[in-house]
């Protein structure tokens, strides 16, 4: 159970977090190309979450107007009925909160959503670029497609001085750092987002 106090504790962390990540974007703004209407990442996906982000989201619902939370829960019925049906184990859906190609939650938005644009490394430490790199979008112009890689001589060849550089920004970091420690953050079990809405 997600008390008062977690949320208190969770809205400090953001705060440090928005700076942090802001650094990072404006850093590798030569290679981010995200854009108003620009959804892709939003309409496909597993959107791992935990527990406090969760609460956080329906602390935002509350805000919202009673049309958008109506398509929103029909959203999420689609998705339960989905998933019914689609038995995967890596099971893909569109959020429920992208309401005509926008979050309808921006600002309650979790932190794999504030994080996604960027370079990271996995668990393993592996460099990893958003899928819409596919697409012609974020790293794109300096992607080897063949060896599924960022490619030292494609940014060699854009003239662009500041680096491709990947960061610590994975949901499993961002989740369990010094910061989070020090807060006395615990953010509980990470899922996907669907799973949340099974329970109900």
């Amino acid at each position: 159970m997600v008390s008062i106090e977690d949320i208190q504790k969770y809205r400090i962390y953001l705060k440090y977090l928005e700076e942090k990540l802001g650094k990072y974007f404006e850093e590798q703004s030569p290679y981010i190309f995200c854009k108003a209407g620009c959804s892709s990442c939003c309409e496909k996906g597993e959107y791992p979450f935990t527990e406090i982000e969760f609460a956080y989201l329906m602390i935002g619902i509350q805000t919202l107007r009673p049309d958008i939370i109506a398509k929103i829960e029909q959203n999420i019925q689609d998705i339960k009925k989905q998933r019914g049906v689609n038995k995967e184990k890596k099971f893909l859906h569109a959020c429920p909160f992208l309401i005509d190609k926008k979050c309808s939650l921006y600002e309650y938005r979790g932190i794999i959503c504030r994080s996604h644009g960027l370079a990271f490394f996995d668990k393993n430490q592996h460099i990893l670029v958003p899928a819409c790199v596919d697409e012609g979008l974020n790293y794109s112009n300096v992607y080897d497609f063949q060896n599924r890689t960022i490619s030292s001589e494609k940014y060699k060849q854009t003239g662009i001085t500041q680096e491709p550089l990947a960061h610590n920004v994975g949901v499993y970091y961002l989740t369990n750092n010094e910061i989070t420690k020090e807060l006395g953050l615990d953010f509980g079990e990470i899922k996907p987002m669907y799973e949340f809405f099974l329970k109900d």
